[in-house]
């Protein structure tokens, strides 16, 4: 099997950085980034929006689905994901960079269970009642939920844009995931550190820093050090200068992310 990604080893313990041809030694849980503003794999085209596949808890999770289908298949085909076998999906938030690919996969899928962010908003109501008309059983979500082993939903935050994260309770802590964290990112990861009272392995996905001034930059990465979060991997709509100033502060637990890239966490 050729191995086309990029491959390098990580100090933060129990992560291995693979590209998608190259079978993990110790599966552990896996994280296959499907969608992403970059590409890891030649084989993956970038675009704005995020989308990754969780393997190895008992369930195949897909969360968001990017912006467009045809670029949300192509790569899921590249990486060889077969949409036909996700167990449940969970989407962060109702914009269109998160859930351009989720009719394709309900065509795969149907009866597929579905978490959304409970968000009574004229878009996300509209975008629900087309979905559960495709056949997905939608399960809208305010309070903290457990859907699977090892799997937390903290709960939907946020007044404007309503949105929830999607947490993996794993042997070393919590390995957060993040659509956009429009709600704000500190303020998202302490949520989930107080739903489940458990340290923080990663926050990975998008952080939502674009256009974030340095003050405030240097307050959310104080805010990471003190809640102990061991590891992140800032992407998507992060911005390049805050994914530039979290690789400085985390150095060698910076986790790089873009279409193509797989990590491994142990469980």
């Amino acid at each position: 099997m050729k191995y086309r990604g990029l491959i390098g080893a990580l100090a933060l313990a129990g992560l291995v950085l693979s590209g998608p041809s190259l079978p993990a030694q110790n599966p552990g849980l896996t994280i296959t980034i499907i969608y992403d503003n970059y590409a890891a794999d030649p084989a993956c085209g970038a675009d704005w929006g995020f989308s990754c596949l969780i393997e190895g808890t008992g369930k195949t999770i897909l969360f968001d689905t990017g912006t467009k289908e045809d670029l949300f298949l192509k790569n899921a085909a590249a990486l060889k994901v077969d949409l036909g076998r996700v167990d449940l999906a969970v989407l962060s938030h109702f914009h269109g960079d998160h859930l351009g690919g989720f009719d394709a996969v309900l065509r795969e899928r149907p009866g597929l269970p579905f978490y959304v962010p409970d968000d009574k908003s004229e878009p996300a109501v509209r975008l629900s009642e087309r979905w559960a008309k495709a056949g997905a059983r939608l399960v809208p979500v305010s309070k903290p939920l457990r859907p699977g082993d090892g799997l937390v939903l903290p709960g939907t935050m946020g007044e404007a844009i309503r949105e929830q994260l999607l947490v993996l309770d794993t042997s070393r802590g919590l390995v957060i995931i993040a659509g956009c964290a429009h709600p704000g990112i500190a303020g998202m990861v302490e949520k989930a550190k107080e739903v489940t009272g458990r340290p923080v392995e990663a926050v990975i996905g998008g952080f939502h820093l674009l256009q974030t001034g340095d003050q405030d930059l240097a307050r959310i990465l104080a805010r990471f050090k003190e809640m102990g979060v061991a590891g992140v991997g800032a992407t998507h709509c992060t911005g390049d200068k805050a994914i530039a100033l979290f690789r400085e502060a985390y150095k060698d637990k910076f986790i790089e992310l873009g279409a193509g890239r797989v990590l491994t966490f142990e469980k």
